[in-house]
């Protein structure tokens, strides 16, 4: 169902909704930086006392955390230097076993030129190919994601570092399976939760998009849903305003309603 939006109201600019928006306090990059890492000792705990059935929960928790805190990191809004950036990227990527120097590359590409169907944007493009495509294309993604990367010819000794994970990770759990179950068992959960991204990171928030700033992608209000995504559901206010950190989005959301309810934009509330 498509909302018309006014293409004559102009967005406001970060000035006007607060520059408190773009601050990062020490305090809130750590939390960010931290969060994946006390996932991941959970998870060894977890395992260590054979508590099996808790590990799903906390791989998705780890999950959140480390999309959240990717995505902070590749927009710049944590307040890291070049170096640290690099280092971040390649920490977080790995708690997943996937390569946060292509996602960084990628990711640009995405905002630059998503919903431009002329131009490739390797990380857009299961938003064109319906529910069940974009399910199925999961599990080609981030090996697309890093091959479109890896021919920029940009980061490549990251790349390859970053690209060797996962199968060094397998190699590794396979070989110590007899010793602890839990590095093959984490590998594969991680590997095979990667392949729902295309579906719930590109093809959901795009679904139905339109050529309009304010119709690319949806934005999800809620208490519970959006706490639990650490604000990722905020899709719509993080492609208009991709320098303001995901801690800030919630605020942003609720500045900006005023402004979406005059310009005809579609919310969907959740829980």
């Amino acid at each position: 169902m498509h909302h018309h939006t006014h293409p004559d109201l102009q967005l406001p600019t970060l000035n006007e909704l607060g520059a408190d928006l773009l601050v990062t306090t020490p305090h809130q990059r750590w939390i960010a930086l931290i969060r994946p890492f006390i996932g991941l000792t959970a998870y060894l705990l977890a395992a260590h006392l054979g508590l099996w059935a808790l590990t799903p929960l906390i791989v998705f928790l780890i999950f959140v955390a480390v999309v959240t805190v990717t995505h902070d990191v590749v927009h710049g809004t944590l307040g890291l230097n070049k170096r640290q950036t690099d280092w971040a990227l390649l920490a977080m990527g790995a708690v997943l076993l996937e390569s946060g120097h292509a996602y960084r590359l990628t990711h640009h590409q995405h905002h630059a030129h998503f919903p431009d169907e002329e131009t490739e944007d390797p990380e857009g493009y299961p938003a064109n190919l319906g529910l069940f495509g974009a399910l199925l294309y999961g599990s080609v993604f981030l090996w697309r994601l890093w091959w479109w990367a890896f021919r920029r010819g940009h980061d490549r000794i990251w790349l390859l570092v970053e690209g060797a994970l996962p199968i060094l990770a397998v190699i590794g759990g396979i070989g110590l399976w007899k010793t602890t179950p839990a590095l093959l068992i984490y590998a594969a959960m991680v590997i095979t939760g990667s392949w729902v991204y295309p579906m719930l990171t590109v093809y959901l928030p795009h679904k139905d998009y339109g050529d309009t700033p304010l119709t690319q992608t949806h934005t999800l209000r809620g208490r519970i849903i959006p706490m639990l995504f650490l604000e990722l559901t905020y899709h719509l206010e993080h492609h208009l305003y991709p320098q303001v950190p995901s801690h800030h989005l919630a605020e942003l959301a609720r500045r900006l309603d005023p402004f979406f309810e005059r310009a005809g934009v579609q919310v969907w509330h959740v829980i």
